[in-house]
């Protein structure tokens, strides 16, 4: 990522890790690009946002900006429900707008939909409140507050054109077929260190300048919770291998990044919000799949066990 603070210029947009700025135009299009195709690979439509510097004049573009902003540096547009220093951008790489790193424009189109996760149908707004819950350990903005319309104006714009109620190539993180070998911590860290360290810190905790986190945590009191979608080795290796290392996707083999995920998910990070005191009901309830290590026993610890309430800097207020 780059480091928090900066304002762009027009045109150019934040990439992350999980930051870094790259042209907006490495990844966006004009107008008479963003049109619907259908993709040969996947049969699913392709689509391409609008370009950044395409935000309209007026009250309308003046909450989408609002919304860019809390995107790319989250704790600082809307730190009251921030409990760590993660950004939207941190998951959602290049303001939202990079294919197979849950780009926002395929978010946007399929919601409201059913979520497993909570049982219910989830409308847009409840699916950012749980973002902020978990991605950002912190608190659920209200529905109606302007952090949750800003974003949903952001996404808005970013989906304008594309159908809606259909998946579109890119969506979401494309899952890696189940490794040859099973997921290693010895070899995953071995990948870590070859490949993750230089932004993310020999200990997992991400690097910061003025306050600001610029590339960020991956285990810790500073990182996603254990309720985070991130926390799935499964769904952490879709990302790293598409993803990682920054600005070097597909550069790492389905084992490596199946290795690497699990070592990173096989360290303590803050406490699942929905823990009612027991780890077992917790893992039971919740954690129950393979990919899921909260309440495994890894190098002799229990994860999830003597974890930091949820909540991080939040609750110190």
């Amino acid at each position: 990522m780059i480091p928090i603070g900066i304002r762009f210029a027009p045109g150019v947009v934040a990439l992350s890790l999980l930051g870094v700025s790259f042209p907006a135009g490495a990844q966006t299009a004009g107008p008479a690009a963003r049109t619907v195709a259908k993709s040969s690979a996947a049969s699913e439509p392709e689509f391409t946002p609008p370009a950044a510097d395409a935000i309209p004049e007026g009250e309308f573009g003046k909450m989408v900006r609002k919304g860019q902003d809390i995107f790319l540096r989250t704790s600082e547009h809307a730190g009251q429900y921030v409990g760590n220093g993660m950004n939207c951008v941190s998951c959602h790489i290049d303001a939202g707008r990079r294919k197979n790193a849950s780009p926002l424009w395929a978010a946007y189109v399929l919601y409201p939909a059913y979520r497993a996760k909570n049982g219910h149908v989830n409308t847009l707004a409840e699916r950012l409140q749980g973002c902020f819950r978990y991605s950002m350990n912190g608190a659920m903005p209200p529905a109606d507050s302007e952090t949750i319309v800003a974003l949903e104006s952001y996404m808005y714009w970013l989906a304008k054109g594309a159908p809606t109620g259909v998946k579109l190539a890119g969506q979401g993180f494309k899952s890696l077929p189940p490794p040859a070998q099973k997921a290693d911590y010895t070899r995953g860290q071995k990948v870590f260190q070859e490949n993750c360290v230089l932004c993310h810190a020999a200990n997992g905790q991400g690097q910061s300048a003025d306050g600001h986190m610029v590339f960020p945590a991956l285990w810790g009191d500073d990182s996603y919770n254990w309720g985070a979608g991130m926390h799935s080795v499964a769904t952490a290796a879709a990302f790293i291998k598409a993803n990682m290392p920054l600005s070097k996707g597909y550069s790492l083999t389905d084992q490596q990044a199946w290795d690497v995920a699990y070592f990173m998910n096989a360290h303590d990070r803050p406490q699942d919000p929905r823990f009612e005191g027991s780890v077992e009901e917790t893992r039971k309830k919740y954690h129950d799949s393979s990919s899921d290590l909260y309440g495994q026993t890894i190098n002799g610890k229990v994860l999830g066990a003597g974890a930091t309430p949820a909540g991080g800097t939040l609750r110190k207020q």
